[in-house]
């Protein structure tokens, strides 16, 4: 340990099973669903983030001299770049070409699941900060032994991306679109926050898809059952099948998410002629809700919209919560109240060669990032403005 203390253990798990539950979920905290040991290990149960599909399962668990775990890291081998929306696929075209072998390579993520959270898990204590660093350290020797070309940790939070810079780790900006809770009252207390033309057209909107033939339901807990998960999967499907080829969640992972985190899930379905035709998955965090995945049978102006963001506003303004994180893409949500924030991944580069090329080209592309950034949330925002 670099504070002189006594010395870390740590393992390589290849599955979230081989950790303690109660353990784990100390490391990881209550506040993001998605770093859950009871979400990682449906995705495995389930097949969906296996070796077999290309997510073999090789997580780091800290123990210190008693055996207690300290601290975690959700972590992967991945023989392609699929289903992790930081996209290195040039990085990987450009260093085959120079005749090296990009895959495999070792993924810090939660598999299919953009949501920014921790990635250095450490329980809480006095030496949280050595833990964090044993774990970097110990990253970084998982990567040499199994002789990867690189290590990702895609998604950290802000304070992680500081401490994987510090410790000479390549760092890469993103972006994506919350919205913020200004302690609203109700979804119109929000709406007068906006300039009008934008208050309108949300207005429009909501007004359309509630005069239409359907009926929208907000459902978790116990109020979930089969019928919904069957058919929402049936609407992933078919979202999965037209914007990538194929969807990585089966249905499997949606029996095993309603089984066990049923009250984290809130689930907006629609119905019309007594028939599931739409749907839009999130997850309760302890501050926040996180919209996931969307699918329909068909084609309802607004009800994307409706389904996702605003009733996604209207949850988290009813439960007091801090803000709404709506996924990864889409500028179409500013004028919808999401504004743009950054978010950040982080790189070891075992080549010094390749290690140089990528730093110079994240030198030149951070800053075009900054500037995105602001140039969205200056030009785009909907928000009144003093003066």
């Amino acid at each position: 340990m670099p504070d002189g203390n006594e010395a870390i253990t740590v393992k390589v798990l290849t599955g979230i099973g081989e950790a303690d539950q109660q353990d784990w979920d100390a490391c990881a905290g209550p506040g993001n669903p998605f770093l859950s040991h009871a979400f990682l290990l449906a995705l495995e149960e389930s097949g969906s983030a296996t070796g077999k599909s290309g997510w073999q399962p090789s997580h780091l668990a800290a123990y210190d001299g008693s055996g207690r775990m300290v601290g975690a890291v959700p972590a992967y081998l991945k023989s392609h770049s699929y289903g992790e929306y930081v996209f290195d696929h040039a990085w990987a075209n450009a260093f085959e070409r120079a005749g090296g072998s990009y895959y495999p390579k070792l993924q810090v993520a939660v598999p299919f699941t953009p949501v920014p959270g921790p990635r250095l898990l450490v329980a809480p204590g006095p030496r949280a900060d050595a833990v964090a660093d044993a774990l970097i350290s110990a990253l970084e020797q998982v990567a040499d032994r199994y002789g990867v070309s690189s290590a990702h940790v895609t998604f950290p939070e802000r304070t992680d991306w500081d401490r994987l810079g510090e410790a000479g780790w390549l760092q890469r900006l993103g972006v994506q679109y919350h919205w913020h809770n200004r302690g609203y009252g109700s979804f119109d207390e929000f709406l007068e926050a906006l300039n009008s033309r934008k208050r309108k057209a949300i207005r429009k909107e909501r007004r359309e898809v509630a005069e239409s033939s359907v009926r929208l339901h907000t459902l978790t807990g116990d109020a979930l059952k089969p019928e919904h998960w069957d058919a929402f999967h049936r609407f992933y499907l078919d979202t999965a099948d037209r914007k990538w080829g194929g969807g990585y969640l089966n249905r499997r992972f949606f029996e095993l998410l309603g089984r066990t985190m049923a009250d984290r899930v809130v689930l907006v379905m629609c119905e019309d002629g007594g028939e599931w035709v739409a749907g839009a998955l999130n997850l309760l965090g302890d501050d926040a809700l996180y919209g996931r995945n969307w699918g329909s049978d068909g084609r309802y102006r607004f009800l994307h919209f409706e389904a996702c963001y605003y009733r996604a506003l209207d949850f988290a303004i009813e439960r007091g919560l801090a803000r709404v994180e709506a996924g990864a893409q889409g500028e179409h949500k500013i004028q919808r109240g999401y504004l743009p924030v950054a978010t950040y991944s982080a790189h070891w580069i075992a080549d010094p060669g390749f290690r140089r090329a990528v730093e110079r080209y994240l030198a030149q592309e951070r800053p075009a990032m900054e500037a995105e950034i602001e140039a969205l949330d200056e030009e785009l925002s909907p928000y009144r403005r003093e003066g």
